[in-house]
């Protein structure tokens, strides 16, 4: 656990090397030392059913008959460039070792039988064993990193023999710190349409999209509170004003939207008759004073907070010029709570100033807060190769500290122009990225989840149940995605990525079900590392980030102005970038209302306010 006790709160700003995966592979190269020439590359079959089969290649040191020879049919030991290669053909023949993986990525191929022309789908998997003296990112990393060059489209292996001689000969050219690979190919379902070998997204384009209805209420829903005019909305999706207005028309319709002074829209709520519109906000006495103070950006965020709060009472101050702002005040338990929703939010200059003044006039207007929360959602750093430091789509991350990194959040920024804005650019050497970190000067919020981490998640899943009931009759669905919709990609370099599936351990289930996990660790944000995939899993590495958002930096940074010194940032799991949706927005509501239901377990174990 961590330990409540007064930190140093002050922001840290400093620079730190990201250390990229081909200069890891580097030095781990020269940690192992010389290549051991007496080592063979042995393969061994293992198992083989009517659907799937079990081969083992392994290092070992032996003697092995002469090169191109054959001993008793038994044993091929290839020569001239493949030098070092022994195929054993009989299962008999490989060393016992009931030792478990350390690693294991699993993803599939679409193959056509040249014979029949019938498509079929086939799953692969590799099970990594390591020598002895790295550590765990050393391994992971190296998994990784042999998987790329494995799929890499340049000279991805079109067959099952081609498929297994690459293997062979990275593991006997690229990398000697793996000791065993063992290969699952297994037969799937025939799939009725042809798929490509490795289906690779692009999910980044400059393409224009054509405004639709959706397009323009999620706009309308990013500026609430703000009302925004019909020429915003058209210079933002660079439309025509006149089909901006046609679809706002059919917005209001449909009681989605409505017109705040004339040419301004904003967002129309199921609950319109509970939300007092205001000029100033009322004056509340002092045993009503809020002492939780909740902070979201996105309109599902504030819809889920809101949901977690009993007695609630929506009060709004409209401005039609300059930043309008939006007070949801009621109890979650002994305590008295207010929520707001930032007007914006991102890496422009405009969003940074509005997001830190929205949170400067929230803890200026209610003083007697005490506890900060940001809650939303965010995009998760999967782990490729091991099931229990990987994150899910609808799993809740909260920020604390870990091990000696002593910092609950960290925005990164390009220190100088590196050309790394592709989505993917390879990393070939280190970068230097300039940094800065948060961390709450008392970790009580902190302490806090890390019990009702240990405890059974009932703790929070009753809170969820019981917001979903409450968010039933809301134009969002809040329900949980089906379970084929969390994709998850790995990028191999370029603007290529392959699908892979979720690591699960040997012998295991794949995890299922609609029960999330709760994790605890640093949160990062910065424009760069949303653009990068590769950048943002190294300094994953680097730093123990287990999530990234949509830079909340000045946020933070008003909260430690104001001198608040417990806050906390609840993210739920919506995607695998930065939680803005850059591959797909199914999953922010629930994502939201989970970590709503997480935050609302915390409220309700915080000590009871002191009343004067």
């Amino acid at each position: 656990m961590h330990c409540s006790q007064k930190l140093d709160s002050r922001p840290y700003v400093g620079r730190t090397v990201v250390v990229s995966s081909r200069k890891l592979i580097r030095d781990i190269h020269n940690k192992m030392g010389q290549v051991d020439l007496q080592e063979k590359i042995i393969l061994t079959p293992r198992k083989k059913t009517a659907k799937s089969t079990i081969i083992s290649i392994e290092r070992r040191r032996a003697e092995a008959p002469e090169e191109n020879g054959v001993d008793g049919s038994k044993v091929f030991v290839a020569g001239g460039p493949h030098k070092g290669i022994v195929i054993q053909k009989d299962a008999l023949a490989a060393i016992p070792d009931n030792s478990p993986p350390k690693l294991t990525l699993e993803f599939r191929v679409f193959l056509v039988s040249s014979a029949t022309n019938e498509h079929s789908q086939e799953s692969r998997t590799l099970w990594f064993w390591f020598k002895d003296g790295l550590f765990h990112t050393e391994e992971a990393c190296s998994a990784q990193e042999f998987f790329k060059d494995l799929v890499s489209p340049v000279d991805f292996p079109r067959d099952y023999v081609g498929f297994i001689k690459k293997i062979m000969k990275l593991m006997q050219t690229k990398y000697p710190q793996i000791q065993k690979v063992e290969v699952e190919l297994r037969h799937l379902e025939p799939v009725e349409r042809s798929s490509f070998l490795v289906q690779m997204v692009d999910y980044e384009s400059d393409n224009l999209i054509e405004v639709t209805e959706a397009i323009v209420l999620e706009i309308i829903e990013s500026s609430f509170p703000n009302p925004i005019s019909v020429s915003q909305i058209a210079n933002q999706t660079r439309s025509d004003p006149r089909k901006i207005v046609e679809l706002l028309t059919s917005l209001q319709n449909k009681r989605r939207v409505k017109t705040i002074g004339g040419d301004n829209f904003t967002r129309m709520t199921k609950n319109e008759d509970n939300i007092k519109v205001v000029r100033q906000m009322p004056r509340i006495i002092r045993s009503q004073q809020p002492t939780v103070a909740i902070i979201t950006a996105k309109y599902c965020e504030k819809l889920a907070v809101d949901a977690m709060i009993d007695d609630l009472e929506t009060f709004v101050r409209f401005n039609t010029v300059g930043e309008s702002n939006v007070y949801s005040l009621g109890t979650i338990g002994n305590h008295r709570v207010v929520a707001t929703k930032l007007p914006s939010v991102g890496n422009t200059r405009e969003a940074m100033i509005v997001a830190g003044n929205t949170t400067t006039r929230l803890l200026g207007t209610f003083q007697a807060v005490e506890h900060v929360f940001l809650v939303g959602v965010a995009g998760g750093v999967p782990h490729y190769t091991d099931s229990q430091r990987h994150i899910r789509l609808g799993d809740v991350v909260v920020s604390a500290p870990i091990q000696d990194k002593r910092f609950i959040y960290m925005y990164c920024e390009e220190k100088r122009k590196q050309n790394l804005n592709n989505s993917n650019s390879q990393m070939e050497e280190n970068v230097e990225i300039e940094t800065k970190t948060w961390c709450p000067p008392d970790l009580q919020l902190q302490d806090i989840a890390e019990n009702i981490r240990h405890q059974d998640n009932s703790v929070y899943i009753s809170h969820f149940h019981r917001g979903l009931e409450i968010l039933s009759d809301q134009d969002i669905s809040f329900l949980r995605p089906p379970p084929e919709s969390d994709k998850l990609y790995m990028s191999i370099g370029g603007n290529d990525l392959i699908e892979v599936n979720h690591p699960t351990d040997r012998g295991n289930e794949i995890r299922t079900g609609a029960t999330p996990r709760l994790h605890l660790g640093p949160i990062g944000c910065g424009y760069i590392v949303s653009r990068n995939d590769i950048l943002r899993q190294e300094i994953s590495y680097t730093h123990g980030i287990l999530a990234y958002d949509s830079e909340f930096d000045q946020v933070l940074e008003s909260i430690y102005g104001n001198r608040k010194d417990n806050y906390v940032v609840i993210r739920g799991i919506s995607d695998y970038v930065d939680g803005t949706g850059g591959r797909g927005k199914e999953w922010q509501a629930y994502a939201s209302l989970v970590a709503s239901s997480v935050m609302k377990a915390m409220i309700l174990e915080l000590p009871n306010p002191v009343q004067d």
